[in-house]
């Protein structure tokens, strides 16, 4: 089955979520899986979509419900069936991979910037 859940609130991004749902996916054994970063109507949202077996959707359901990163505020989780593509957990781990190693090259892009304009 394939889902997509999206956590809608104040502050969902920049606190560990998709990192937090990656992790727990892997430990249920999830193959097909990814979530990002979005904005829905000006709120913040991680959407996820999810591909596996019924006991395993639910457990991830649950686990959604009850857990959060230390810093979220969630104000609502929508839940419907998904019909497209799912990338491979593997794919969705990678582009995190790709997006921090950017993050890395903006900051020691920007702090080569300002030491170049303190030099001078």
């Amino acid at each position: 089955m394939k889902f997509k859940f999206s956590i809608e609130g104040k502050k969902t991004h920049d606190v560990g979520y998709r990192v937090l749902l990656v992790n727990k996916a892997v430990s249920l054994g999830v193959n097909n899986f990814y979530a990002s970063n979005t904005f829905i109507d000006d709120v913040q949202t991680v959407s996820v979509m999810i591909e596996a077996d019924d006991k395993i959707i639910e457990e991830f359901k649950a686990f959604i419900h009850s857990t959060k990163p230390k810093d979220a505020e969630v104000e609502n989780i929508k839940i419907e069936e998904y019909k497209r593509r799912i990338p491979t957990i593997e794919q969705c781990m990678q582009f995190y991979q790709i997006e921090q190693y950017d993050k890395l090259i903006q900051r020691y892009s920007n702090s080569i910037k300002i030491a170049g304009k303190t030099e001078q």
